[in-house]
């Protein structure tokens, strides 16, 4: 009885706590835009240098746009739209229904999982803090000294640490052995990519039922690439993308830099200028230290890395560079490690999911600059990815886009695993390939 009114007091708080926090998005709606031709689309989705609107999805004639619009800019937003006949309807009329769902489910489960003792790891009910995957990456460092080794690449913004894990049974001493780079939550709001990294963390330390992944490869698996944007989605605003840089503007909005437009490679060519964009792209590349700390640990082992995944939400997609529309000069060979990867999602996803699109990002989705998957690229990693990990939109919910059910926490890691472990062999196979031939 004392554990169920624990579980209870629990609920109630957290409930009353998150729902109190959405206020500030109280009559904002999720719009949902067709454009017929370039022309349109160019001009609503440069609505967002004149606008506060946040958009979801970029609008293009292959794929419908997702914008959300404060209350009191609606008025405003339809008649733009409508000065260049750009046909709309409104996919939902007060997000903050939706974020009081995701608050409550997500509150009840942890309510019910509370009081487990058998689970090893962390769980896949629950969108884990910042904290709490902070300390378990030390956790499995201690537990499993021959295989774990935890790392920091430096503080952020406001100064927590950005830890990562190397997953090894050679202490990364055996050369011969292809690294995989994998991280999440470079954008804060994407928190259904968490369960994808911790997955595969599992399965290389925990629950181990392929050896060849441990035996054959060295891992390096970061998390939580944005901490301070990601702790801020939890406290005050549920769709915040970037970091937590200040001092640029005053305002809760006006502040923060895109750290997917922040690294050195075509830097402010295809990002906004303006602070308040969600796309903004700082005063430099790598001004921001988040960036900073990634290049640096990617400099570290630039000769060893063989592949880099940077996850992402939403959209059921495996991209690759250039988002200036350039392709590497192994383009078909990236093409087709991402068919491969994809193509092992398809098969274990959920049926009412869409296949996974492979492409080059500026040719399925729009111009972009700064990214971290094109820095990969260009110092030299031979395949680099950014996936876009499904939307969840559950039978009986109308929760859809950032936000998470979960129901699907789990499958999300298990079916990105599948994919990851397809790139991870690859790599494996193609450098003992090589080689060879060189012997």
């Amino acid at each position: 009885m004392a554990n169920l009114f624990k579980s209870f007091f629990v609920f109630c708080v957290t409930f009353y706590v998150v729902c109190a926090k959405h206020e500030v998005y109280d009559g904002h709606s999720l719009y949902e835009i067709v454009v017929k031709n370039e022309e349109q689309s160019n001009f609503v989705n440069g609505l967002e240098n004149d606008l506060p609107i946040d958009v979801f999805v970029y609008a293009n004639t292959g794929r419908n746009g997702q914008i959300l619009v404060p209350k009191d800019q609606k008025a405003n937003f339809e008649t733009l739209l409508a000065s260049k006949d750009v046909e709309y309807s409104i996919k939902v009329e007060n997000i903050r229904e939706q974020l009081e769902i995701e608050d409550k489910i997500l509150a009840q489960m942890a309510a019910r999982t509370s009081n487990r003792s058998s689970v090893v790891g962390l769980d896949f009910d629950n969108i884990h803090r910042f904290q709490v995957v902070d300390d378990y990456l030390v956790q499995l460092a201690n537990a499993y000294p021959n295989l774990v080794t935890v790392a920091s690449a430096g503080k952020s913004f406001e100064g927590r640490d950005m830890k990562y894990l190397k997953i090894s049974t050679t202490n990364f001493q055996d050369t011969r052995k292809p690294v995989v780079f994998l991280m999440s939550l470079l954008h804060a709001r994407e928190w259904v990519t968490l369960p994808a990294t911790l997955f595969a963390i599992e399965k290389l330390v925990l629950d181990v039922t392929e050896a060849d992944l441990v035996n054959d490869i060295d891992w390096i698996i970061m998390p939580i690439a944005n901490p301070d944007g990601y702790e801020w989605t939890h406290t005050n605003f549920r769709f915040w993308r970037k970091n937590r840089r200040n001092g640029l503007m005053v305002g809760n909005f006006c502040m923060g830099v895109d750290l997917n437009r922040n690294f050195d490679i075509f830097w402010g060519t295809a990002s906004s200028n303006s602070v308040c964009s969600d796309t903004f792209h700082g005063h430099g590349p790598f001004s921001e230290p988040e960036t900073a700390n990634i290049r640096d640990v990617l400099n570290e082992h630039s000769g060893r890395i063989e592949i880099f995944m940077d996850l992402h939400s939403f959209g059921s997609m495996i991209l690759y560079g250039y988002a200036n529309g350039v392709l590497p000069p192994n383009a078909l060979t990236i093409n087709l490690v991402g068919v491969n990867m994809a193509q092992a999602i398809d098969r274990v996803k959920w049926p009412n999911k869409p296949n996974y699109i492979v492409g080059n990002v500026f040719h399925v989705l729009y111009a972009a600059s700064g990214g971290s998957s094109d820095y990969a690229q260009a110092i030299g990693i031979p395949l680099s990815y950014t996936y876009e990990l499904p939307a969840f939109s559950g039978a009986g919910q109308t929760l859809n886009g950032f936000l998470v059910d979960p129901a699907f926490i789990r499958q999300a890691g298990f079916e990105t695993w599948e994919g990851i472990k397809a790139g991870a062999r690859f790599v494996r196979d193609s450098l003992s390939m090589r080689k060879n031939m060189l012997r």
